[in-house]
């Protein structure tokens, strides 16, 4: 690969949810408290796999659009910017890229060391150096949002996943390209087990055959190592673009505002483009990159109509129950989307109501028998 390469849907796509996850998550970390000052003093973002800046065709990459979009963020003004409380690092291996990088930030942003803000451009390995920078940066106490988006292998051991974990307030995004799932027999095993924890954690997923199971197989193992690492929730989730390869995203928090704030990011995104997200655990459900469609029309999604059912075949549980399992264990839904469901599922004759009166969040439901059978 070149210094520069094309931009591809799916990255154009992924580009998008983060630039909107990060617009509501500077100003959460950033604002001040007129009574309290500065809820936080230090704020860190890690974009480990940082690449040269921008691409072919003049689209910025990541690290061009974090910066810039902090610098521009309409609550600017009240985060109090300082190059002592904000830290933004770039991590990037190849020689040519790095010093591409750095050219490329100087030239749209001027000098680094005159930003209100510190950024810090290093040469290094994602998996090796990535603890070391947050050491000396004195991270640690901190919240950290670690983006871990490489486009070959994922390589990045689990015990830097650990440490940002048990970190307050951190949390976690890791890609996988799109032949990540197909070409692990050119991977070494002992790379596999710094990323999954261990020989033991990951040989399943390697042994699956079924091409359409194998990234869901993947997919699982990964979120199984971040929960595993410390992340009391773990989205894993499909990105599907109009055209092109889809891309594999885990995402890792500690803290429900965390996943509602992932979730409304893709929700502002989905539909653009043609893209969308789809939740790994749905087989039948067709994403069609029309999420608001469904309430519109005051139907409800195919991909949330499966999941819930899915949910409810290991056993009844309240309309509230569903909507907590919805937050944290699916792609995209959210827990006002239970009840949307509910009602609709009734009314097709898919679930069955045992609490009496009206259908409320409080209300117990069941699959019907003959569903189940």
């Amino acid at each position: 690969m070149g210094v520069l390469w094309k931009l591809e849907p799916a990255t154009a796509a992924k580009h998008r949810l983060y630039q909107r996850y990060l617009d509501a998550w500077w100003p959460i970390l950033l604002q001040t408290s007129q009574s309290t000052g500065y809820s936080r003093p230090r704020v860190t973002l890690l974009d480990a796999f940082a690449g040269p800046g921008r691409y072919e065709d003049g689209e910025p990459g990541s690290p061009v659009f974090i910066l810039d979009r902090l610098l521009g963020h309409h609550a600017v003004d009240r985060m109090h910017l300082s190059p002592r409380r904000v830290h933004l690092i770039f991590i990037e291996k190849d020689r040519a890229r790095h010093e591409h990088l750095v050219a490329e930030l100087v030239s749209r942003f001027g000098p680094l060391k005159d930003l209100p803000v510190r950024v810090e451009v290093r040469r290094g390995e994602a998996g090796r150096d990535s603890l070391a920078v947050l050491d000396e940066l004195g991270a640690w106490g901190h919240p950290i949002l670690g983006i871990f988006d490489s486009w070959g292998s994922v390589n990045v051991p689990l015990h830097v996943m650990s440490r940002i974990a048990r970190n307050r307030s951190s949390e976690v995004i890791t890609t996988f390209g799109p032949n990540w799932f197909s070409r692990r027999e050119e991977l070494n095993a002992d790379i596999l087990d710094t990323v999954f924890g261990g020989r033991g954690f990951w040989t399943a997923a390697a042994d699956e055959l079924g091409p359409d199971e194998k990234w869901r197989a993947w997919l699982r193992t990964y979120r199984d190592a971040l929960r595993r690492a410390g992340f009391g929730y773990q989205l894993q989730f499909e990105l599907v673009p109009r055209t092109g390869q889809p891309l594999y995203l885990v995402f890792g928090t500690g803290s429900t505002a965390g996943l509602k704030a992932m979730k409304d990011a893709m929700w502002k995104v989905d539909g653009l483009d043609g893209e969308s997200f789809r939740d790994p655990r749905t087989r039948g459900a067709k994403a069609d990159g029309q999420l608001d469609l469904f309430q519109a029309a005051g139907l409800i999604d195919d991909e949330l109509a499966e999941l819930v059912a899915q949910r409810l075949g290991a056993g009844a549980t309240t309309v509230e129950a569903i909507g907590e399992w919805l937050l944290a264990e699916t792609a995209r839904w959210m827990p006002k989307h239970a009840l949307q469901a509910a009602r609709q599922m009734r009314q097709d004759g898919v679930i069955a109501v045992q609490s009496p009166g009206k259908l409320t969040t409080k209300s117990r439901i069941s699959l019907q028998a003959q569903v189940r059978a």
